[in-house]
Formats: structure tokens, C-alpha cells, sequence
């Protein structure tokens, strides 16, 4: 069994690195994760029955993201990291949700993998599962590999999603994250 801990990231971030699509905890619920590319998201969108025109969550560190094509706002810096997600645009009008995860396995999977891609768990349009075993009775033979937290938690919400492409910021989804701060 995977747990999200030293003792598997290095064959986690591996098997990330081989294109596999897997169920990770991040920071806030469980979640399928990939690397940020067209072939794992074809995947991801095939498991989920998700349609196409729906994008997920690019988990990046901050270093990353300062340096990507992405205009981010300033203030965002200093908020993560956090479970908060947020949609920007590059300069061509392109837009991406992304997110600094808090989680420490996330955020060193990050770096050994760069950007992975984060959405929940769940067939597109029905609840979010949000326990190992229900994520692993559902998802067994679609996913690569399953990670399980080693302390489950019973509270968990997704993160918060706001569109920052314009401003005033537009609360998409409130989720763990108060953004009162922002809007």
C-alpha cells in the first residue's frame, strides 16, 4: 500500500513521470492526479466521463508559477501556500485554474514532476467521494496507483475557486479556503 509519505515518493513521482494517472491526497480532498500534459488529461477525462471543455486544477509551486506564461496577481504570493485555486490567463487569453498546494507530499511530488493536474474524485456531475475505500471500490482498474492518507480526515472540503482574470475576483466555488481577503 502507497501512503502519502517519504516511504512512496519516490516510486509515486515514478509512476507520475510515466504518464500514469493516480488518486493522491492533496490539501484538501482526495483527488485524481497526473502530470500536466494532453495524455494524462485525455485519460483523466475518459475515467471521469468528464466533458472535455471542462479543465482541472494545475497543482505547481510557486517558483514555477512565477516563471510560467500565467499572469498571476501579485497579492496570491503571499497567500500561498493554500487551498485556494484560481483561474488566470496567459497573453494570449488562455485560462487555467491553478493551485500552490500546502500538503508537503504534494508539494514535493511538484518538484520532482513539475505541474500535475487535480480534480476530484468523483464521475463527472455526481458528489465528490472522499474516502480511500470508496474512492478505490469505484475507481479499481481505472486508476494506476491509489495513495492513502495516513491519518483520514472527516471534514474535508475542496479548495476555493475564484476566477482572478478580472477584477473585482469572482468566488466560483467556496471551499477551504476564506477569501474575504481577495473579494
Amino acid at each position: 500500500m502507497l501512503y502519502n509519505d517519504d516511504s512512496s515518493l519516490e516510486l509515486v513521482a515514478s509512476m507520475l513521470l510515466e504518464n500514469k494517472v493516480g488518486v493522491i491526497p492533496a490539501d484538501t480532498i482526495y483527488g485524481f492526479s497526473a502530470r500536466a500534459n494532453e495524455i494524462t488529461a485525455g485519460r483523466i477525462y475518459e475515467i471521469k466521463e468528464r466533458p472535455r471543455n471542462k479543465s482541472f486544477i494545475m497543482l505547481c509551486g510557486k517558483d514555477w508559477l512565477r516563471q510560467s506564461r500565467f499572469i498571476v496577481p501579485e497579492e496570491l504570493y503571499d497567500l500561498w501556500p493554500c487551498p485556494l485555486s484560481v483561474i488566470v490567463a496567459d497573453r494570449e487569453g488562455h485560462t487555467q485554474a491553478v493551485r500552490v498546494p500546502q500538503d508537503k507530499y504534494i508539494l514535493s511530488l511538484v518538484r520532482l514532476t513539475g505541474p500535475l493536474w487535480s480534480t476530484s474524485c468523483n464521475i463527472s456531475s455526481m458528489p465528490s467521494l472522499t474516502s480511500y475505500d470508496e474512492i478505490t471500490a469505484a475507481f479499481a482498474g481505472k486508476a494506476d496507483f491509489f495513495v492513502r492518507k495516513r491519518k483520514e480526515s472527516t471534514n474535508a472540503l475542496p479548495s476555493t475557486l475564484i476566477d482572478c482574470t478580472s477584477r473585482p475576483f469572482r468566488i466560483i466555488r467556496q471551499g477551504a479556503f476564506d477569501c474575504s481577503c481577495l473579494i
